[in-house]
Parts: structure tokens; sequence; C-alpha cells
């Protein structure tokens, strides 16, 4: 199947290289081998020039690596990473993995290339990396969008105000997208190339413990990275889960989650292979295929929207609306029923024992479910002494420890905390209209069995064991 003309763009005005020695192609946001629009739009100029198909990834350590990531997001990537590098050279595809900044490692091995192919993701810091190249690159740079269903200027040329208003325009459109990418035979392997790759990720935990990163976030063992293993929960999920998923998505101790969000955060999964997938699930009904359907793709897009066409969006000034910020404003003299230190909240040191629970799921295994999510958000602008404070520890704790964190949907989720993608409420003390949460939410499911289930999984990080 063709790669969707939609998903293809040319970001500078040069012509593609004579002579060059092969095809560049930037594996950066779509950290897979198989079912990725770049690669596969990759190999087949390949084939057509008659060149071989380099991929590239540029590792950032240190002071430069990537703003707030971790040992425990290395970890993931790096197993990613690993999986990746044997579905390439299995394809014919060299795969070279080189210290510094993607945008630096592109433009140095740019030099003999024909042409040079990126994928895409939609963050701030992407959004410079792709720039750095397409002005710095002296042959053609083309961007293939790999990690949403509707590429987002597809969906909407303008920032949405809500989910109801960006899923009649997905609805219209998915259809056209949702559609199987055909792997491409690879008539010109690269083996005989010599370029040198400054990294063996083949052992990711050697190359784990060479690099320089905050350790004290530890690697969890609930979560292998790759696309093997988001392949293997996929299909435990159709299986499994999916079955009932209409119902139980909201009972975290139901275990109805799929857990696909970090194998998508690090695209190590495609969203389209995703959605054919429980389209054409035996399993569940269409309430459960539909219910599923709208988080990956609505929900998950409108985060997408919301960080392209947002630029601050992980300030408060900026991501929370002008409303939202007001009535905030009005009640940030009120007094709070109670008062933690981001110390405190980080070790799980608060009255709530739920909230406790969950932000233990999330310290210790990199995870927690949606459904507690929204809580947790929640009461960290109650027991915060302001709500730009409150904004800025919920976007550190969240970022530090999720898996998922740094990404389009934690960045989204946060600002609707405060008030993003909602509308005016009841007014309350601290919250004023903005969406409250209480206690009484917790149920709606059986919260003491989620805690046992959370005490489990600790447990089981503890002793070395997956969950």
């Amino acid at each position: 199947m063709a790669i969707h003309e939609k998903r293809v763009r040319i970001l500078n005005d040069a012509a593609p290289r004579d002579g060059g020695a092969y095809v560049l192609y930037l594996l950066q946001q779509a950290n897979r081998a198989h079912h990725n629009p770049a690669l596969e739009w990759a190999i087949a100029e390949g084939n057509r020039l008659g060149l071989p198909v380099v991929a590239c990834f540029g590792l950032l350590d240190g002071r430069n690596g990537f703003p707030e990531a971790n040992a425990r997001h290395y970890a993931f990537l790096l197993q990613g990473l690993a999986d990746a590098r044997a579905g390439l050279e299995a394809r014919g595809v060299a795969f070279v993995v080189r210290k510094g900044s993607p945008a630096e490692v592109a433009r140095d091995l740019s030099g003999r290339a024909a042409l040079v192919v990126l994928d895409r993701g939609y963050l701030a810091i992407q959004k410079r990396w792709y720039g750095a190249i397409a002005a710095g690159v002296d042959t053609r740079v083309v961007q293939v969008e790999g990690d949403v269903v509707v590429p987002v200027e597809t969906a909407s040329g303008k920032h949405e105000f809500a989910a109801r208003t960006l899923r009649p325009k997905l609805h219209r459109l998915w259809d056209d997208f949702l559609e199987p990418v055909a792997a491409e035979v690879v008539k010109h392997r690269a083996d005989g190339l010599s370029l040198r790759s400054e990294i063996d990720v083949s052992d990711p935990d050697r190359v784990l413990a060479g690099m320089s990163l905050d350790t004290a976030v530890a690697p969890v063992r609930r979560f292998i990275g790759g696309e093997t293993e988001a392949r293997r929960r996929l299909t435990a999920f159709l299986a499994e889960g999916l079955a009932g998923y209409g119902n139980g998505r909201n009972r975290p101790e139901a275990a109805a989650a799929s857990h696909m969000s970090p194998y998508l955060h690090f695209g190590q999964i495609s969203p389209v292979e995703m959605a054919l997938a429980i389209r054409a699930a035996k399993a569940g009904d269409d309430d459960d295929r539909s219910t599923y359907l709208e988080e990956l793709i609505v929900r998950r897009e409108l985060a997408s929207n919301h960080v392209f066409y947002t630029d601050g969006y992980d300030a408060y000034a900026r991501a929370v609306p002008d409303w939202a910020r007001k009535t905030l404003a009005e009640h940030a003299g009120d007094a709070r029923p109670y008062g933690y230190s981001e110390a405190q909240l980080a070790a799980g040191k608060t009255h709530d024992p739920y909230w406790n629970a969950a932000q233990a799921e999330m310290r210790e295994t990199g995870y927690m479910h949606n459904q507690l999510r929204m809580y947790w958000g929640k009461k960290i602008l109650e027991w915060s002494p302001s709500p730009e404070e409150g904004f800025a520890r919920t976007l550190r704790l969240n970022n530090r420890y999720f898996l998922d964190g740094r990404d389009p949907n934690s960045f989204t989720n946060v600002a609707w905390v405060y008030g993003l993608h909602d509308r005016p409420w009841a007014r309350r003390k601290v919250f004023g209209t903005v969406r409250y949460q209480s206690e009484n939410s917790l149920r709606k499911f059986d919260a003491k069995a989620y805690v046992k289930t959370v005490e489990r999984l600790c447990a089981a990080e503890a002793h070395g064991s997956q969950g």
C-alpha cells in the first residue's frame, strides 16, 4: 500500500544529490523496523535510485541529554533500539548510532546521502531538530509522518477547543489513513557499507551503564522496550483485555488497560497498526472497539494538536486557558485542606492512602492507570501553595517517573487538570470553576483492590520479577 500523500512533506528546496552512496533515514520518533511509513518511503526511494538505506539515531547524553530523561527512560529506549537494529539489519538496512543530537548526526551522515528522510514528532525540541536538518543539509530533506493516524495539520489547521470539536474532523478523515503499510523489499542491501557506529545498542545494559544520566529513577521490570514486546502486549490485550473494555476501562483493579502508552511514546509501535488490529479483533463488541479507538486516535491526536499549535505548552501561562487561570487566581488565597512539599508528594507521604498508592505505582513501575491519573493531578492542585506551583509540580513528577512522560499526552493531561479542553463547573474553594475531583470518585471502582494490586506490582519490582 502506497504512503498517503498527506504524510509526505519536502522540507527544503534542494534537489536529491547525484552520485549519493545511500538514502539516509533519521530514525528518531518511529523506533521500529516495521509498519513505519518513513522507513518504507526511504526503502522505496533507495530501490528507485539503486541505493541502499542507512538508518541513523542520535543518542543524547549527560548535560546535553533529552530534557528530563533519566535512566528509566533511557533503558526502555535502548531496549527498543536493540530490537529495531535487529529488525533493520535483517531487512538489509544499516543502522548507525552515534553520540550527539539527531540534527548533528543526520547532518554528519548527509554528506554522502542522495537524500535525507525524517520521521515526525510534534514536540518543540523535535521541531527544532527538523528545522536544523532542513536548513543545514545540502540535499533534499523529506519528512514522512508515522506518529499519528491523521497528520495534525490535515486534521485541523488550528488549536482545537476540546475533543468534541476535533472528533468529527478525525472521523471524516481517518478511514483514508487507516491503511496497512506494506513492507518494501530491500533491493540493495547495506551490508557492504563501512559506516562507523559509535554505540553498539545490541547490549542495552552495557550502553546504559556507560552513560552520564540521572540514575535516581531506576529502570523498571514491569515494561520491556521494543516493537517485539509491543506487539506481544497488543496481541495479549486483544485476546484477554478488549472484551469488556468499554465498561472496565475506568476500573484500575480490573486490569482492562492495554499498557501500550510507553510503546506509543517511544514509537515502538504504530497507532495505525494498533487501530487496524482493534478494528479486526474478534473479541469484544462495537462499544469496546469504539471506546479504545476514541482514546487511541481522538484523545491522543487532540494532545498532538495541542502541543503543535501551542508555543510554551509546558508553561502554565501558555498552556492553561484564560478563563481557568482567572478563576484559579481568584481562589489562589483560599485555605488548602492539606499542604505538602514536592518531596512529600514524590515519596507518597500524604494522608490519602489511595493517592499514595497511585504515586507508588508511578514511582516504582513507571505507569499509572488513567482513572487514577486524573485524581492524582487534581489533588496536587488542591494540595499545592498556588496553581502555578501545582502545575509545575505535576509536570515535573509526571515527566520524571512515567515511562510515557515528556509526551504530548503528558503535557496535555497536566494542562487538563488546570482547565484545558474543559469548561467551567460549579465554583469551589481553591479550584474556582475548574473541574474538581473528590474522594467520592474513588467509589466508582474497588479502591482497596487497587491498593493491593499496587502493592503486588511494587513487590515484583523490588524482587526482580515482571508484573
